[in-house]
C-alpha cells in the first residue's frame, strides 16, 4: 500500500507539473510575442521621415537637389537619423556637377522652440569642367562636412542657420561655410 501511494503521488505530481508547464508556457510564450509585437510598434510610433527638395532651373543654370531621411525620437529632446542626398548642377557651357552621399544627424531640443544640429555628411562629386578648346576636365572627388546647427523649431519644421567646420573653399562643393536651412520631419 505504502508503494502505490507513494507511486500515485509521483504519477500526480507528474501530471501536474506537466499541466502547469503547459499552462504556463502558453502565458509566458503570448507575453512575449505581445512584448515583441509592442517594442516594434513603439519603434516605428518613434520615427519620422521628411527631407528636402529642391529646383532651380533657368536658361543658362539648372540644379535639382532630393535628400530624404529619416529621425527616431528617443524622446521629446532627443533625436538621431540617417540620410541620403543627390544633387545635379549645371551651367551651359561652363560646368557640371553630380553629387551623391549619405549623411548622419544629431537633433536636440534644450527648449521646445529651440533644436540644436550635429550633422555628419560624406558626398561624392563627379565633376566637369567644359573646355574650350580641347578636351572637356573632370574632377572627381570625395568630400566630408561637419555642420553645427541651431534653429527654430515649430511643430515639425525647423528653420535656421548651419556651420560647416569642415569647410575649405577649394571643395567646390559649398559656396560659403554658414548656410540656411529649413527642416521637415512628420
Amino acid at each position: 500500500m505504502k508503494y502505490m501511494r507513494k507511486s500515485y503521488f509521483i504519477d500526480l505530481s507528474k501530471t501536474n507539473l506537466t499541466y502547469f508547464i503547459f499552462l504556463f508556457s502558453g502565458v509566458l510564450h503570448s507575453q512575449i510575442m505581445n512584448n515583441q509585437n509592442n517594442s516594434n510598434q513603439d519603434f516605428w510610433r518613434n520615427v519620422q521621415f521628411g527631407g528636402g527638395f529642391g529646383l532651380n532651373i533657368s536658361t543658362q543654370f539648372t540644379e535639382v537637389n532630393i535628400s530624404p531621411g529619416a529621425i527616431y525620437r528617443f524622446n521629446p529632446k532627443v533625436a538621431a537619423g540617417i540620410g541620403i542626398q543627390g544633387s545635379y548642377v549645371s551651367s551651359r557651357d561652363s560646368f557640371s556637377s553630380a553629387i551623391y552621399g549619405i549623411g548622419l544627424i544629431s537633433l536636440l531640443n534644450p527648449l521646445e522652440e529651440f533644436q540644436i544640429s550635429i550633422e555628419l555628411e560624406q558626398l561624392r562629386v563627379n565633376r566637369t569642367l567644359v573646355s574650350t578648346g580641347g578636351p572637356d576636365m573632370t574632377n572627381n572627388f570625395w568630400n566630408t562636412g561637419l555642420f553645427l546647427g541651431g534653429g527654430y523649431s515649430s511643430d515639425n519644421i525647423v528653420f535656421g542657420l548651419r556651420y560647416n567646420l569642415l569647410f575649405k573653399k577649394t571643395d567646390y562643393v559649398y559656396t560659403d561655410a554658414m548656410m540656411p536651412f529649413i527642416r521637415v520631419y512628420f
